[in-house]
């Protein structure tokens, strides 16, 4: 126990110092799609199928089409979309989950909440926190600008023309309007079909035991106990061995490379629990299987593109007939070996990063390293660069690269194969497929925000107006019930005319 606390005390420590241009420690993980989900990537025109798995991060956007459904995962938080329903993260670093909301209904689930972290979903009329853990509905209709914000459990802030509205539990707030919105709170109303289905998958997502090894904060780690089985290794401390793999199956194999910034080559997996075992921690081979070995725990762990060295040098695999441009290979790291990576970061970054294996790097001096599994029988991948660069799934274009080409090559993580060029140059290149997108005015729409997003995606959002401080949230009126017919009311009498007598009085008086 005394050496998890001081993981977590170091983690802790290096997050303050954490340098400004290190990329974010997390990103959000795509891992369930029903229906036709489409994904446009940060930077790109082209929009395409989404796939499970993918790591989502700041200027992506999703499209969830007719009767589809999906749902991410950033730590133990929950998001999930509806049907015609647009979302895409201004913001998404250690502390800040900004979502953009131009369309549709979402579902938010917040299991936990630190003191530094903030949820703000942006939508066309209002910017919305969400200030506690609960069960959140945001719904945004761009065409009539309406916002209707439901709380079944937690507490919201709706700003909207800058003034501020506190939603509590049970209530649901409507902001109708842009320019003057109007606001209305009442009692939140009975669940509808969406609800249900979020309903029955945070109901499913209860009832899992809590993570044992691995931190709650790790992305994909509620699919770990449903697909394969913990085993205390001696050297290695708990190991998770899937239970669904081919036999010859190892790490890096079944799924796809995909360019992502700010990372770069970034391993996607096909298989349903094939995230966490990807992006943190290393493989080791064990008695003839392969295990995935978590490492230590500590509160927040570091996401990393891929756990991989690549095989290469001058030469590699010119007996593998790759054709023009040669090939790529790669295999996963083991138990204590260090991660170096090839995109930009800082020493703090790299010691965090392998916080869980090594722990302190010189990030100057990393050599001979014997990687322990550059010699187990199928553990290097190759394919050639055509393939790489384009996406292609590993498993249907990968070559077996004899031990004498291995004995050769070079072994580094702090180099990327393919360039950045490159892999854009491949993705021009590749075939168009038509998939579904959200309309234009939806794509075009800015958004209200509150906190001020990131120069990238900037020009989806406008501030509010100059803020005010909350104003009191007090439930609308039930609307009066259609008065009965009757004779019209008489005037009060101050209101009627004198009659007779009184007439007579009265001009008395005048005169």
């Amino acid at each position: 126990m005394r050496k998890l606390w001081f993981a977590g005390m170091l983690a802790a420590g290096a997050l303050t110092m954490y340098a400004q241009n290190d990329p974010p420690s997390r990103v959000a993980r795509l891992n369930f799609l029903e229906g036709s989900v489409s994904l446009q990537a940060a930077g790109q025109e082209d929009w395409t199928a989404a796939a499970p798995n993918y790591p989502l991060t700041i200027g992506d956007h999703l499209w969830a089409d007719d009767n589809a459904h999906a749902e991410l995962h950033i730590g133990s938080t929950a998001i999930r979309l509806s049907q015609h329903t647009a979302l895409a993260f201004l913001n998404l670093d250690d502390r800040m989950t900004q979502v953009r909301l131009s369309a549709g209904t979402i579902n938010v689930t917040i299991r936990q909440l630190n003191d530094d972290e903030s949820y703000e979903i942006d939508t066309p009329n209002s910017a919305v926190l969400l200030l506690r853990p609960g069960a959140y509905r945001i719904d945004a209709d761009p065409d009539q600008q309406v916002t209707t914000v439901t709380v079944r459990g937690g507490d919201a802030e709706v700003t909207a023309a800058g003034a501020a509205l506190p939603v509590h539990a049970q209530q649901s707030a409507s902001i109708t309007g842009a320019d003057q919105p109007n606001t209305q709170v009442n009692p939140a109303g009975p669940p509808d079909d969406f609800d249900h289905w979020w309903m029955d998958r945070d109901n499913g997502f209860a009832r899992r035991p809590p993570p044992r090894y691995v931190s709650p904060n790790m992305a994909g780690y509620e699919d770990l106990d449903q697909n394969g089985y913990w085993r205390d290794v001696p050297g290695y401390g708990p190991v998770w061995f899937p239970n669904t793999v081919a036999a010859g199956w190892a790490p890096y194999h079944n799924g796809h490379w995909v360019w992502v910034d700010p990372w770069g080559w970034t391993w996607v997996d096909d298989a349903p629990w094939g995230f966490a075992p990807f992006h943190y921690g290393r493989w080791a081979f064990v008695a003839g299987v392969w295990g995935w070995v978590p490492g230590p725990i500590y509160a927040r762990p570091v996401y990393a593109p891929a756990m991989v060295a690549w095989v290469g040098g001058p030469g590699f695999g010119a007996s593998l007939a790759f054709g023009v441009g040669g090939g790529v290979a790669w295999f996963a790291l083991g138990p204590r070996e260090p991660f170096i990576p090839a995109y930009q970061v800082s020493a703090v970054y790299v010691n965090r990063v392998n916080m869980v294996e090594v722990t302190h790097i010189n990030v100057v001096n990393v050599t001979n390293i014997t990687y322990v599994n550059r010699t187990v029988p199928g553990a290097v991948v190759a394919v050639s660069r055509a393939d790489f660069a384009a996406a292609r799934p590993v498993a249907r274009v990968a070559v077996v690269v004899p031990p004498r080409e291995l004995a050769s090559a070079t072994v580094t993580t702090s180099q990327f194969p393919v360039s950045r060029q490159q892999a854009m140059a491949a993705r021009a290149a590749a075939p168009r497929v038509a998939v579904a997108h959200p309309p234009q005015n939806v794509l075009r729409a800015p958004v209200v925000t509150k906190t001020p997003p990131p120069r990238a995606t900037a020009a989806l959002a406008r501030p509010v107006a100059s803020y005010r401080p909350p104003i009191a949230n007090r439930p609308a009126a039930a609307p009066a019930p259609a008065p009965a017919s009757k004779p019209p009311a008489e005037k009060p009498k101050s209101e009627q005319k004198p009659k007779g007598k009184e007439r007579a009085k009265e001009k008395e008086k005048e005169k």
